[in-house]
C-alpha cells in the first residue's frame, strides 16, 4: 500500500503540502491505476506495479488529520505496516532529494504525526520529497501551502517520476533496494 499525503481541494492541489499526493497520482497514471475507489475519508485504487499488487490512496482529509483515512485503508486492506509506504513532503530536505527510511519518527510532519497517533507506532515506511529550504517558523504554514515557485516548476515533473520510480522499486525490491538507489538522489 502506497498513501500519498495532501490536503484536499482545488486550492491545495498544486502546493508543496501535496507532493505526496502528487506523486501517488503518478504512481497510478504510470501503471494505469484508477484512484476512483472511495473508501472512508481516502481515495484509493487497486492494481499492480509489474507483478506486484499494490493498493494507492490518497486521504481526502486534511494533512493534521491523515490518520484517519490511513486507518480506514489498512481496515479495507490489512496489511503489515512494514508493507505500508507513505509519501509526504519534507521541508528540511533541499528540492529535489528524496529519502527513504523504514521507520521513523514524524520530525515534525503533521500528516505523520496524525498517522503515528492513528496507528500507535512509527514501524512504517516513508518517503520523504524535498520541497524547498525550511523557512522561518513563522512561514511556514504559508510556505508548505504555496504552489511551487517558477525556478522549481521546471524540475517538478522529474521529482515526481524520480519518487514515483522509487515507490515502485520500494514496491517490488523492497526498502533497503529503493534506499540504497534514491537517497541522497536530488533532481537538478
Amino acid at each position: 500500500m502506497i498513501v500519498g499525503l495532501g490536503n484536499p481541494g482545488a486550492a491545495y492541489r498544486a502546493s508543496r503540502h501535496n507532493v505526496g499526493a502528487m506523486v501517488v497520482r503518478r504512481v497510478a497514471e504510470g501503471a494505469g491505476i484508477r484512484l476512483s475507489r472511495l473508501v472512508g475519508p481516502a481515495t484509493a485504487g487497486e492494481g499492480r506495479l509489474g507483478r506486484q499488487p499494490v493498493v494507492l490512496g490518497i486521504p481526502r482529509t486534511f494533512m493534521n488529520e491523515s490518520g484517519i483515512a490511513v486507518q480506514a485503508l489498512l481496515a479495507r486492506w490489512p496489511v503489515p505496516l512494514a508493507s505500508l509506504l507513505v509519501v509526504c513532503d519534507d521541508v528540511a530536505l533541499p528540492f529535489g532529494a528524496l529519502r527513504l527510511r523504514p521507520r521513523g519518527s514524524d520530525g515534525g510532519h503533521r500528516g505523520l504525526r496524525s498517522i503515528v497517533g492513528a496507528l500507535g507506532s512509527v514501524e512504517f515506511p516513508r518517503l520523504r520529497v524535498g520541497i524547498g529550504q525550511t523557512p522561518p517558523p513563522k512561514a511556514l504554514d504559508a510556505f508548505v501551502l504555496a504552489p511551487f515557485g517558477r525556478p522549481e516548476q521546471p524540475r517538478l515533473p522529474d521529482l515526481l517520476e524520480a519518487a514515483a520510480v522509487a515507490c515502485t522499486v520500494w514496491s517490488r525490491e523492497g526498502i533497503e533496494a529503493a534506499m540504497n538507489r534514491y537517497n541522497r538522489k536530488v533532481i537538478e
